[in-house]
């Protein structure tokens, strides 16, 4: 470990090691040591810019304390999905530096010429950093002398370093900065060469505005002036920078002066680096990453990789999907595998095919193109492989692409994330598809900040058995997970009905209430055609369908959309009843009870009236599920069907069967709004809970459930025990609304009036929605100590087609 220099970081601001420690358990030599193995350092790195500047939020802890914080996040992702539940955390793996290590960075320069990164305020003032302590000695040598040059820019590069003021002149936004340890002779001085041999060099983008951007001709004499000036930089290049992209690269680089691209060395491989490519910041970690994807693949069963004539062992075969620069790839192409490679961006395509041949590799096979695109062709082609290996951008692995690496069947999956909550969600799915992991890895890829890069080993297994919330002589009713169709359809793997053929004692199963393929929640289904016709009738006669949902803006406070939805060239009426819960981020959060069952009823209904669902890829605003997906993992509709309630058809009993909101949702939620918005949704009972509810005619509220009848399916809650069969059904006495009637259901009364929600903490309320002055007001029928919900129509009802593209 580097255990860190003194406050002025890892050299001072002369380029001298940093001061003597000032003792607290602050180490600052800035020499370098090996930790022990399993040895975890305890030590507090001081920064002079740690209050202000928002780059490393973890620096005030202990060491051991932060690897503490990152495994409890690590941990926290999974918790909301039974089928992770007996997935296993490991320790983190702890860095060898903390401080020195990153060897790349992007950093902002403010309108005053100053280098660093936004401050914790929020409100984007950038924060001068000149003494940084986990950048790369390299990096902070470089950006050290661009300070100087900002300051007094050489006439020639004037029109280059000009900091960017949005009310005034100027070009220059951002830099960025990429180390590079390179092999063989360089014209670099001998005092920049490692203890490997490697001379270390620096890849230098300056981002730029683009409509300020002076002439090419310009540019590329400033970058020639200044690489004059820059004696550790091997490249320049100008990134052009759109007016309101949220991004700090554009898509255009040109190379102003030095050399296009870098050899750069990680373990006993190198690939080429190229400006702007991705790169794990830390090259200690990125090495171990490398070495614990080998390890795993050479572990691989023996009698897998039997040759034809049954006496040799093959080479494995691996597939690297997102592989970038080929880092990856090359590592496992020197352990002797046989590697397919593929990464969408065609230059780092190149650049992999290139150090793979260089370095005596063979031809590696590297194609360009989508991550499920590339698989499908490989399906197609019936080519097989003994291991995937997965290292997606932080959105994690699409829909798409998991389907297809399923289909593919490898007997080795490897997933190496940077995001815990992507990768939850994305072994949520695979569990359903048939893989299966005992254990996650994390890996401290960036000490002092939250961020975890964590590794997952992936086998077959049978797919996950479905939760089943409420079952009886009749039915039986199992939580659906998203991008899963109800029954089997050819362009998907598997079915909700396959796995639940799977369960004990099931068979012969027929669909009552059928979801989207995207929509999450509580499916009900008959054992026979008898009870699929009486449920039928009994949920359109007596049931209702409880979604919770999040739309885009802000909607009335409720509503009702009574609209005619076209289908086969029919017409047929239906209308959506909705209650705004709460307003999170600019956006809502409903609960939506559809009248009718029509094909994508809400989504249809809710983007006729100008208030998409969040992640719906056909009817949804296309900017805002984008948004949604690459900062909030949100890669579905943001539909779950959250309660169901009904009249049993044989007994008349009144049910209430619930599923709780799943955890794909629930982090994307909490991304987007905080902590605050899940715990005011959690104390007014809009969340869920996994369980059922039964109460007969007559009944008083308060009586207890009939003994529940424990079941092993699927980790469910006790189900409600079989109802007799020798009671004939009961014509209904109420009209389905009236299931607000007392229940066993706990839910506060703040549910029944909308104005009485208080926006939680940060949270603006929009002006209340007010009905015209004599119209109804929801109704509620009170339970001796318990109230619950009704959601009536409102006003707002507003009538005409709709007409989607395939009608």
């Amino acid at each position: 470990m580097d255990p860190g220099a003194g406050k002025n970081g890892p050299n001072g601001p002369d380029g001298t090691p940093g001061a003597a420690g000032t003792g607290r358990g602050i180490l600052s030599n800035p020499t370098r040591r090996t930790l022990r193995a399993g040895e975890i350092p305890s030590t507090m790195i001081e920064c002079v810019h740690a209050e202000q500047c928002g780059g490393c939020p973890l620096i005030g802890m202990d060491y051991a304390q932060q690897l503490t914080t990152k495994r409890a996040r690590v941990v926290s992702a999974i918790v909301h999905y039974p089928a992770l539940e007996l997935l296993y955390t490991r320790q983190v793996v702890p860095g060898d530096q903390i401080v020195g290590y990153r060897g790349r960075a992007k950093l902002i320069v403010s309108p005053t010429g100053g280098i660093g990164l936004y401050g914790r305020s929020g409100n984007h003032d950038v924060i001068d950093i000149p003494n940084c302590r986990v950048l790369a000695p390299a990096l902070a040598e470089v950006t050290t002398i661009l300070r100087g040059l900002i300051a007094s820019p050489p006439p020639e590069a004037r029109g280059l370093l000009l900091p960017y003021d949005p009310h005034g002149g100027g070009v220059l936004r951002a830099i960025d900065l990429r180390e590079v340890h390179m092999p063989g002779t360089t014209s670099l001085p001998e005092t920049t060469t490692t203890a490997q041999g490697n001379r270390v060099g620096v890849l230098l983008t300056f981002v730029l505005q683009r409509d300020r951007v002076p002439s090419r001709d310009e540019l590329k004499e400033a970058g020639r002036a200044l690489r004059a000036l820059l004696p550790r930089v091997v490249g320049i290049a100008a990134n052009l920078h759109e007016a309101d992209a949220p991004q700090i690269l554009g898509p255009e680089t040109m190379v102003l002066d030095g050399v296009p691209h870098a050899e750069d060395r990680i373990g006993p491989t190198y690939h080429v680096a190229s400006f702007g490519s991705f790169v794990q910041v830390h090259r200690g970690q990125a090495s171990r990453v490398h070495a614990l994807i080998t390890r795993e693949i050479a572990s691989l069963d023996m009698q897998l990789l039997i040759d034809e004539t049954g006496t040799n062992r093959r080479q494995p075969k691996v597939l690297d999907l997102y592989g970038g620069s080929g880092a990856i790839s090359i590592a496992l192409s020197h352990a002797k595998n046989i590697v397919t490679m593929v990464e969408s961006f065609a230059p780092a395509v190149q650049n992999a095919r290139a150090a793979a041949e260089a370095q005596g590799l063979g031809k590696l096979d590297a194609r360009v193109g989508d991550a499920a695109d590339v698989v499908n062709s490989l399906l197609a082609n019936n080519e097989k492989f003994d291991a995937v290996v997965m290292n997606p951008p932080r959105r994690g692995v699409s829909p798409a692409a998991r389907e297809a690496i399923a289909r593919l069947g490898a007997p080795l999956c490897i997933y190496v994330s940077c995001d815990p909550d992507t990768l939850a969600r994305d072994l949520d799915h695979f569990s359903r598809l048939g893989y299966t992991s005992s254990e996650l890895i994390p890996i401290d890829m960036i000490p002092l900040t939250e961020e975890v890069e964590t590794v997952a080993v992936l086998k077959r297994a049978p797919p996950a058995q479905p939760r089943v919330i409420y079952e009886d002589d009749d039915v039986i009713v199992v939580e659906k997970g998203p991008h899963e169709p109800v029954e089997n359809q050819p362009e998907y793997l598997g079915s909700l009905m396959q796995r639940c053929l799977r369960l004990p004692g099931v068979s012969n199963l027929k669909v009552v209430n059928k979801l989207d393929t995207g929509t999450s929640g509580l499916c009900i289904f008959a054992r026979n055609e008898v009870a699929r016709q009486l449920w039928t009738t009994a949920l359109a006669t007596s049931g209702r369908l409880i979604y919770l949902v999040a739309a885009k803006g802000v909607t009335p406070t409720k509503g009702a959309i009574a609209r005619d939805l076209r289908e086969g060239g029919r017409s047929y009426m239906a209308r959506t009843r909705y209650r705004r819960l709460a307003v999170a981020s600019g956006h809502s959060i409903l609960r939506v009870i559809p009248d009718g069952h029509r094909p994508h009823q809400i989504r249809r209904h809710l983007a006729a009236i100008g208030h998409p669902v969040l992640g719906d890829e056909r009817y949804g605003h296309v900017p805002t599920n984008r948004y949604f997906e690459e900062k909030h993992g949100l890669d579905r509709s943001f539909v779950h069907l959250i309660r169901i309630e009904i009249v049993h058809p044989r007994t008349g009993a009144k049910l209430l069967i619930e599923s709780t909101l799943p955890g794909d949702l629930r982090a994307s939620l909490e991304r987007a709004t905080g902590s605050s918005v899940i715990k005011f949704l959690e104390q007014k009972h809009a969340l869920g809970e996994n369980r059922a509810s039964s109460m007969l005619p007559g009944e008083p509220a308060s009586a207890p459930l009939p003994p529940p009848r424990p079941l092993d399916r699927g980790g469910s809650q006790p189900a409600i025990g079989p109802m007799p069969t020798d009671l004939a059904p009961p014509p209904p006495s109420y009209p389905p609304d009236s299931l607000a009637e007392p229940m066993s259901y706990a839910s506060p009364d703040s549910f029944a009036s909308p104005p009485s929600y208080a926006s939680p903490p940060g949270y603006a309320q929009p002006p209340s929605y007010a009905p015209p002055g004599g119209l109804p007001s929801p109704t509620i029928t009170e339970a001796p100590t318990e109230h619950v919900p009704e959601l009536d129509e409102s006003p707002r009802t507003i009538r005409h087609a709709i007409v989607s593209d395939d009608d």
